[in-house]
């Protein structure tokens, strides 16, 4: 609930409306939901890169500010390292998915590879699929897009909203002067008549020769906002709802496909985080044991100091007689202890780890051991009270 207040507090919005758009994951539905999240599978773009660009991001400012506990660090690094693998394993960022993104894909496709991102942007008309297609401009690493609308008060919407991309605002008078100093021209306004035929397209400058020599019009609108003539002049290409359709589809099955083997990497990672964090039950095992081996080397050792005599010892000496002590308990410890450890690395399951634990608490009487000790500081505190 306190994420809910510091929401609330942060974007001034009325509780009661903002409700509508919360929910609440717990245990392990929210620990799968952040690795869903950082592997891309949650965003508009499936397999989008910036995504993960953001986890990293929350790790940092969590860290800085010492807001993130064991637990929910390491829960954020392996939901990075989740999806980092699926991104390499699965090339899921890979094929466009809707009219938008195969859109912004077919345009940068049609581009000089070595100069897409450079490229002059326009898009005309800042309705819902505009917004889309600057989304996925933004997803795919563009840095600049020229807007042409009715109004300025939609534009500035999306810019409030998208920060990693320049918006600037033309109103619709500019809009052959916006198109005669574009590369692309995205196209996605409720026009019932169309926009850009053969004749103004023939009275735009050339393209650079860079972006190949040729404006490319993409027209997402219903109906069309581009005359099919447009394909006419030499250096225009049209590509139109039906041709970006056949993208979408061509590509659908693959990304399911992709999304399916996405999931099983974040089971394995999450299987990973879950031993890893169940272990931590043992934690405490683990400190009672090397505190009741530390106690007996420490006993055993000032016996032995005392038998030999202080002034009998050199520093030197001394230091290598305790050096000796630590490394035999260390060594002595070292196989228990691995076998208290479950951090999903090896085939050791869980259940395993916690009836070593268990047998190690027998067998050394470590709960014995602190009970004895907390009466014994109990019986101090008390013969000094009395």
């Amino acid at each position: 609930m306190c994420v809910f207040f510091v929401i609330l507090q942060k974007s001034g919005i009325p509780a009661s409306e903002l409700r509508e758009h919360l929910f609440i994951l717990r245990s392990s539905d929210a620990t799968r939901h952040l690795f869903e999240v950082s592997a891309g599978l949650d965003s508009l773009v499936l397999g989008e890169g910036q995504i993960l660009a953001q986890v990293k991001q929350v790790v940092r400012s969590g860290q800085n500010s010492g807001g993130l506990g064991k637990n929910i660090d390491r829960m954020f690094k392996d939901a990075i390292t989740a999806g980092k693998r699926v991104r390499s394993e699965t090339n899921i960022s890979s094929g466009a998915v809707s009219v938008s993104s195969a859109a912004v894909e077919l345009a940068l496709m049609k581009l000089p590879k070595s100069e897409a991102l450079s490229a002059r942007m326009l898009l005309i008309g800042a309705g819902k699929m505009g917004k889309l297609v600057i989304k996925h401009l933004v997803a795919k690493g563009c840095k600049k897009v020229v807007v042409v609308n009715r109004s300025v008060e939609r534009v500035d919407a999306i810019r409030e909203e998208m920060k990693d991309i320049e918006i600037v605002y033309r109103p619709l008078s500019d809009m052959y002067q916006a198109a005669a100093e574009a590369d692309v021209v995205f196209t996605s306004t409720a026009s019932e008549t169309s926009l850009f035929a053969k004749e103004h397209a023939e009275a735009l400058p050339p393209v650079s020769d860079t972006m190949g020599g040729v404006r490319l019009f993409v027209d997402i609108s219903v109906p069309r906002n581009v005359s099919a003539c447009v394909s006419e002049v030499g250096a225009a290409r049209v590509y139109n709802v039906d041709d970006l359709k056949e993208v979408v589809e061509a590509n659908k099955e693959d990304r399911l496909r992709k999304a399916m083997e996405a999931q099983t990497i974040i089971t394995e990672e999450l299987r990973r985080f879950e031993a890893w964090r169940d272990s931590l039950e043992t934690v405490p095992t683990i400190k009672k044991l090397r505190s009741y081996a530390d106690r007996i080397r420490a006993s055993e050792l000032e016996k032995c100091l005392q038998k030999v005599g202080e002034d009998a010892l050199t520093k030197k000496m001394r230091r290598a007689i305790e050096e000796l002590s630590t490394g035999i308990v260390n060594k002595l410890l070292h196989g228990p202890l691995q076998h208290l450890r479950c951090d999903g690395s090896d085939s050791r399951t869980l259940d395993e780890t916690l009836e070593n634990m268990h047998a190690l608490n027998r067998m050394f009487s470590l709960d014995m051991e602190k009970a004895i000790i907390e009466q014994k500081i109990k019986a101090k505190v008390e013969k000094t009270q009395n």
